[in-house]
């Protein structure tokens, strides 16, 4: 496990737990890489909402637009894949799935001829430095697009792990595909700096950053825990955005309460930050994680701190 936490661009606390391989007993570190599996819909979200921004993409477009075809009642649009409203009738209720906000990798190619790894290290990567995060090194035709060295960031990266029916961890493969749903791969620091450069300004216009933050609605208006790309819930009158990642080998969390520019990041290489808890009904305080983060930072003694 390694975990950060920041203020705007000043760490506050970072740790490191555990063995990023088992056999080699090397140690987790600050520079070690894990997958972030679902929170790469963050960078998703960001890179869309630029394209938003743009004129090159609207949220109410239909997905037909984009050469893309679901069944179903009603007109799906880009909106509803963003925020995982596009089952049943658009926009009345939320059901997160990852497949479906996938589908964004269509709408992004379609406005800008690039694909998603592309974008995502022109736009997001390369302008922070982000030295330690590209997409699946697993996935060739996503290095390709992104310039880099899947062998370098392989040998970076923590090793998989499950846990068979006596508790005990054994090595898993990761999961080989990329997409803009799941498979960016970086360190917890690297995601802590992205995280407080989109609440500092740099990626997104402020209305267009508050857009993606705000819960989205459903049927009878009724607030669902999801804006576009984030997760959304309120904790003892706190507003938190937020983001889970659970995928075979690692999970991960993000936690943000932008605004006092507060970041925590914490990434694992087995499944167990996200697996036992109910995290894809937007139920952020079921994780004993984001509870002592809440309480330590939050809404205990450090977040009494200006």
């Amino acid at each position: 496990m390694s975990a950060i936490v920041m203020v705007h661009d000043t760490v506050v606390w970072e740790g490191s737990l555990g063995v990023a391989d088992i056999p080699s007993q090397r140690s987790v570190t600050p520079a070690t890489r894990f997958h972030l599996a679902s929170l790469t819909k963050t960078f998703a979200s960001t890179i869309v909402m630029q394209l938003v921004e743009a004129g090159l993409v609207g949220l109410d477009d239909p997905i037909g637009d984009y050469g893309l075809r679901l069944e179903g009642p009603g007109v799906i649009r880009v909106r509803h894949l963003l925020s995982h409203t596009s089952e049943g009738v658009p926009g009345t209720a939320f059901r997160y799935n990852g497949a479906r906000f996938a589908l964004l990798d269509r709408v992004i190619e379609h406005a800008t001829g690039e694909t998603f790894a592309t974008r995502v290290m022109e736009r997001i990567v390369r302008p922070l430095d982000l030295r330690e995060t590209a997409p699946n090194p697993d996935n060739a035709v996503a290095m390709a697009g992104s310039g880099r060295d899947g062998a370098t960031d392989i040998a970076a990266m923590a090793t998989g792990y499950g846990i068979d029916n006596r508790r005990r961890p054994v090595q898993v493969a990761y999961p080989r595909s990329f997409s803009s749903a799941a498979g960016l791969v970086s360190t917890a620091r690297e995601v802590a700096r992205y995280s407080t450069a989109l609440d500092a300004g740099q990626f997104l216009r402020p209305a267009t950053r508050t857009l993606a933050y705000t819960p989205s609605r459903g049927a009878d208006n009724r607030v669902l825990p999801y804006g576009l790309g984030w997760f959304i819930s309120t904790v003892r009158g706190h507003t938190l955005v937020w983001h889970y990642g659970y995928w075979t080998g690692n999970s991960s969390l993000i936690i943000k309460e932008p605004s006092r520019g507060l970041t925590f990041v914490v990434l694992t290489n087995s499944d167990q930050l996200s697996a036992p808890f109910q995290l894809g009904s937007g139920d952020l305080m079921t994780s004993p994680v984001a509870e002592a983060f809440v309480n330590a930072f939050v809404a205990g003694p450090l977040g009494e701190r200006p």
